[in-house]
């Protein structure tokens, strides 16, 4: 058996994201996961998510479509007496998604094993987010499991969603990470929580960040303008990327396809310019199609060859 050469984790909420007339696998780490494992399959890498779903019938929808997809699912735990989790999600008049989260489900429980040490001592990188540290138990495996893997890249997804989130905890997650990955809107809430003395301009106030936490790197999504990358050495824009849109297209899953973009691009050591290429590319096609993860054109997994 071939050894893969690197390992991303994606650590947090796997779910079902429940439309209203469909339903589709979902949970940014769980998206992240699945993308960074098309990219990485390229270079012999692959994607891990961790997570923890319900003994039930989404439970085990959730693991064969993992599986169907090619991704291990040894490190997504079952649980007999929390359900599965679900998000309702609808539009808003512009197009964007609003989300309606349940609560007290499997992945609020996710448990801190022997299984996780070992992964987190030999993954290259992890992406972890807001919403899985609803839970003080989750909360506190995701940082046990982010204070073991002190090797890793560690990409801190800020995903503000509903209220599942406050000052201490945004804190200390910067604290925990080396890359930050946020939006346009998003920068200036996590300013504000954290009490950054920032203008109002996104270029200061990643500024202000990256001198509080020093962050390897900031990840800034700006919708159809791209990703920005702000790193000790200066600020990069991505090329601009244009792909179809599909008659059922969503934008659901192009921030955490972004986020598996760098992940990749830090782990293969990658210049940021080719970091945001890539991220861009990827966006604009996750953004372009239905569902959060759909299968990536072989154009991009051409750049990660390069």
């Amino acid at each position: 058996m071939t050894r893969e050469r690197f390992t991303i984790v994606g650590i947090g909420e796997a779910l079902f994201d429940l439309f209203p007339e469909s339903q589709r696998l979902g949970g940014a780490p769980l998206n992240v996961a699945l993308h960074a494992h098309q990219l990485a399959q390229v270079r012999q890498g692959r994607g891990v998510p961790v997570s923890r779903v319900g003994q039930d019938e989404l439970g085990q929808l959730l693991i064969d479509q993992v599986k169907e997809r090619g991704v291990t699912t040894e490190f997504i735990q079952t649980d007999p007496d929390k359900p599965t989790g679900t998000v309702y999600v609808d539009f808003d008049a512009d197009g964007q998604p609003t989300f309606d989260i349940v609560q007290n489900v499997a992945w609020d429980v996710l448990s801190f094993d022997f299984d996780l040490e070992d992964l987190a001592r030999t993954c290259a990188a992890v992406a972890f987010g807001t919403l899985a540290q609803r839970d003080a138990q989750a909360r506190n495996s995701i940082y046990r499991f982010l204070d073991t893997a002190r090797q890793a890249v560690r990409l801190f997804d800020v995903n503000l969603r509903q209220n599942f989130y406050d000052a201490r905890m945004l804190r200390r997650s910067c604290e925990l990470a080396t890359v930050l990955k946020l939006n346009e809107h998003e920068l200036p809430a996590i300013a504000r929580e954290i009490y950054l003395d920032a203008a109002d301009d996104a270029d200061a106030m990643a500024a202000a960040l990256m001198k509080q936490f020093k962050f390897d790197m900031i990840v800034l999504t700006r919708g159809k303008q791209g990703t920005r990358l702000y790193t000790p050495q200066g600020t990069v824009d991505g090329e601009p990327a244009e792909y179809p849109v599909a008659d059922d297209a969503d934008p659901v899953g192009a921030g955490d396809s972004v986020a598996a973009a760098v992940l990749v691009g830090r782990v293969l050591r990658m210049n940021p310019q080719k970091i945001a290429n890539l991220a861009n590319h990827v966006g604009a096609y996750v953004a372009g199609q239905p569902g959060a993860t759909p299968t990536l054109p072989d154009e991009i997994l051409a750049m990660v060859k390069a």
